[in-house]
């Protein structure tokens, strides 16, 4: 069987965010998870860009 390697992150935010990100998402066709996913990758990507790859232990 193949590890898990996917990990959870939990925030909290108040309403009004919440209602105007969902909004964004959806506008976007996705999630909110996919969309929170969607902007982690593209700042590491952007970041990556200007600074060289990041290393990662155990990678």
């Amino acid at each position: 069987m193949k590890p898990n390697n996917k990990t959870f992150l939990s925030i909290r935010m108040n309403k009004e965010l919440h209602d105007k990100f969902q909004y964004v998402a959806a506008y976007d066709g996705r999630s909110m998870s996919g969309e929170i996913i969607y902007l982690l990758n593209k700042c590491v990507r952007d970041f990556e860009r200007e600074h060289g790859p990041i290393q990662v232990d155990g990678q």
